[in-house]
């Protein structure tokens, strides 16, 4: 075995004490994981855990889940797959620019939408009425690293998963830049899907936010993300300036005022909460027999936000539609996690 000294991952440690800001999260100094391991030599803490979240199983699936749109036929419109890409791409460039982690970035960005529910936040709000407790994607994201895949991450890469959302406060800037990263992706890529679906016309959008910040797409997203950058240069925290935050959140408002809420993108949301609703009941009446009544939420609730919408929807087709003799269906992957949780 190679010298640690000489590894590769131990130069690319130095590199990044050596030339990243005084601010940065440096991988040698991680927190650590729950579960020690051997080191590998290749690669550093940080950029493991982006490969481990980008080789799981909740994170593929996430081409077929929603962003907005439910079940698009158009190939253009987002999923919760390309949102997390982008999400991705702004938090990289934020990071380079501010001399930040760039591999931290990378690995809660792909990391922070693993645990959402298929039909977006319309699952997500429906799961949160149905379960004790509630429902939060953060914090599903965070159980599906941790217990249902086990990846063993480093604890500054759940930090940023679970805090990304709004009302959590990041431990690292580079998780702070995760978390502004994720809104002015989702404002701007829903306010092009929606244009593009004939919900809003350019026209429609706040003339003080478009003076500010262009009506033009990527002129809109460059502001954005130098109000971060200008405003984040050699300082501890990473933050839009206050003039750039106060129209970039007065947008985010008209977009739940006009396209969440509400508006024709809305209009199948009360089909998609019924396939939820109807399926939660469903696996918990099957579990009864085999499980104990205290863990069944759970697992059902594991289960089913884990699904994609078209694998809800077959699910749904099967336990609730007709249909002629054949063999009964058979849900493996709810007792196997029974068994798990057990």
């Amino acid at each position: 075995m190679e010298k640690i000294e000489n590894s590769i991952k131990y130069k690319l440690e130095q590199r990044e004490i050596d030339t990243l800001s005084e601010y940065a999260t440096k991988s040698r100094f991680t927190r650590g994981r729950r579960r020690d391991e051997d080191a590998c030599i290749m690669r550093t803490e940080f950029q493991r855990d982006r490969d481990r979240i980008l080789h799981s199983k909740a994170f593929r699936r996430l081409k077929h889940k929603t962003q907005v749109f439910l079940s698009p036929f158009d190939d253009h419109f987002r999923t919760r797959l390309t949102h997390t890409l982008e999400v991705s791409q702004i938090g990289r460039t934020i990071a380079r620019a501010l001399n930040m982690n760039e591999d931290l970035v990378e690995a809660i960005a792909l990391g922070h939408d693993l645990g959402h529910t298929p039909f977006g936040h319309c699952g997500e709000g429906v799961l949160n009425e149905l379960v004790n407790g509630g429902f939060h994607h953060n914090i599903q994201s965070v159980r599906v690293v941790e217990i249902l895949e086990d990846l063993n991450l480093c604890a500054e890469t759940i930090d940023g998963i679970l805090t990304h959302t709004w009302g959590y406060t990041p431990k690292t800037p580079e998780a702070q830049i995760v978390q502004l990263a994720d809104k002015i992706a989702y404002i701007n890529h829903d306010i092009e899907d929606s244009i593009r679906a004939g919900i809003i016309a350019e026209s429609d959008l706040p003339k003080d936010c478009i003076d500010y910040f262009s009506s033009v797409q990527s002129r809109r997203l460059n502001k954005m993300i130098n109000e971060i950058v200008n405003n984040s240069l050699g300082k501890p925290e990473v933050a839009m300036s206050e003039e750039g935050w106060h129209y970039t959140t007065k947008l985010r408002q008209w977009m739940f005022d006009n396209v969440y809420i509400d508006s024709p993108a809305k209009l199948e949301e009360k089909k998609a909460r019924n396939v939820i609703k109807e399926l939660f009941y469903l696996y918990c009446e099957m579990l009864k027999p085999v499980c104990e009544e205290c863990k069944i939420e759970r697992i059902v609730t594991d289960y089913i936000s884990g699904m994609t919408d078209r694998y809800a929807v077959e699910k749904f087709k099967e336990n609730f539609i007709p249909k002629g003799l054949q063999s009964g269906a058979k849900e493996d992957y709810l007792f196997k996690l029974a068994k798990i949780i057990n």
